[in-house]
């Protein structure tokens, strides 16, 4: 059946059957569209609740962000609260993947397949202590699989018909994302473009609703203010340029962070290898977090610090260098978790850093907005979805409108190359 197009339809190979729309058959989907948006954010909001529980009380801080929390604890808890997060994280997911059902994604669940329920909630809660504790990993993977899977068990208490499922979960994983990150539009959009690859009626609307009921229900704990937090940027002749130059190479920065990621993946440990490595790898994060700890988390610490722009270049290639070591580690040891707030802040970092040499070159770009510019060129690469990112990013930071244009230049030049490269590699030349 299609959705919201004022009647059901059934497809056949040549033609298209269809059915006349009822007052019962709509307010069924007007409701279970609802309940779909509530429910992610209630997922979205027990995940944004939990992290912050966990990560006050491993570090001790009652006020301020993630980074002042570890500033102000001592130097060890860092390494006492990765190693904590190692060996839970390695035990937890040694048993789920032991002797639970197999782990069903949200890119099969769309296509079909159900989530088991004790399997995907177990993994989304490992998701959250790990990163609460500083696991360098972002935290959207869980809340768009509870958001998913709350979707895909009201489809079968309804009864929908397939095609509306399909779209249920895709808007359901959506709106996870917006809420516990209140970025209702991004959620949408993910759903739209990347999960379902299909732009219509049909499927924005439900996207739009879910989204915005999901972070009207998430904001009862999730903070309405932006993630990040940035000056107003102004335009200049230095800036444009560098926009055009650096987004190829932002581009071959993100493949080779994404190609890096994948090959971890499909290197970690199957069996009882994670509970040595996970621990013994958290806790060489948590000792490199000890002289940097804007490393540790999700990446928020980071990204803020490129956006400010007010340390050194050096010590920001340093930086930029042990988050993606520490996001790779991460991910080779067995974790599971999503990469987009790592992404962003190591394309924040790269732009800044780039940025920052280019200034030397040709003064005159404000501070902060080639970090600003090099988080969405780089997302938008490490995504493959430079819609989904612009906004994101746009949403992240309350940027506004006044630098769409650079940022879009450097997407441009960065989806370009990677899309030379995808098709490369799928040729066999690469």
């Amino acid at each position: 059946m299609d959705w919201y197009a004022g009647a059901p339809a059934e497809n056949s190979a040549v033609t298209r059957r269809v059915i006349p729309a009822t007052p019962s058959w709509l307010l069924r989907l007007v409701v279970v569209t609802a309940l779909v948006g509530v429910g992610a954010g209630l997922s979205g909001l027990v995940v944004a609740a939990l992290l912050h529980l966990i990560q006050h009380f491993a570090y001790g801080y009652s006020a301020g962000t993630f980074l002042d929390g570890l500033l102000q604890a001592p130097p060890w808890t860092r390494v006492l609260a990765l190693s904590c997060a190692g060996v839970l994280g390695g035990a937890g997911w040694w048993a789920l993947r032991r002797w639970g059902r197999p782990f069903v994604s949200v890119e099969h669940s769309v296509a079909g397949e159900r989530m088991p329920t004790l399997v995907t909630v177990v993994n989304a809660a490992l998701q959250i202590v790990i990163v609460g504790l500083g696991a360098s990993i972002g935290r959207e993977a869980a809340p768009r699989e509870l958001g998913a899977l709350t979707a895909g068990w009201l489809s079968e208490r309804v009864g929908v018909s397939t095609r509306e499922r399909r779209i249920l979960v895709a808007c359901g994983a959506g709106a996870g994302l917006a809420a516990v990150y209140n970025v209702p539009l991004g959620g949408a959009v993910f759903a739209v473009a990347i999960l379902l690859a299909e732009v219509s009626f049909a499927t924005v609307l439900p996207a739009l609703a879910t989204s915005a009921i999901a972070t009207l229900v998430a904001r009862l704990v999730v903070p309405t203010t932006p993630l990040y937090t940035v000056p107003a940027f102004t335009l200049s002749p230095s800036l444009m340029a560098w926009s055009v130059l650096i987004g190829p190479v932002i581009g071959f920065a993100a493949i080779g962070f994404t190609r890096l990621a994948q090959l971890a993946h499909d290197k970690r440990p199957r069996s009882w290898g994670i509970l040595i490595l996970m621990p013994v790898t958290f806790a060489a994060v948590g000792l490199l977090g000890v002289a940097f700890p804007a490393i540790l988390g999700n990446g928020r610490a980071l990204g803020q610090i490129a956006f400010d722009a007010a340390i050194p270049l050096g010590l920001m290639t340093v930086l930029l260098v042990s988050k993606v070591v520490a996001t790779i580690g991460t991910i080779g040891s067995g974790a599971a978790g999503g990469t987009l707030t790592p992404s962003l802040a190591v394309g924040a970092a790269f732009g800044a850093l780039t940025g920052g040499l280019w200034t030397l070159v040709w003064p005159g770009m404000p501070p902060g907005a080639s970090a600003l510019i090099g988080a969405a060129a780089f997302l938008a690469s490490s995504m493959r979805a430079p819609v989904t990112a612009l906004i994101l990013v746009l949403e992240f930071t309350s940027a506004g409108t006044a630098m769409l244009v650079p940022m879009m230049l450097a997407i441009g030049g960065s989806v370009a190359v990677s899309y030379v490269l995808g098709r490369r590699r799928l040729t066999g030349v690469d």
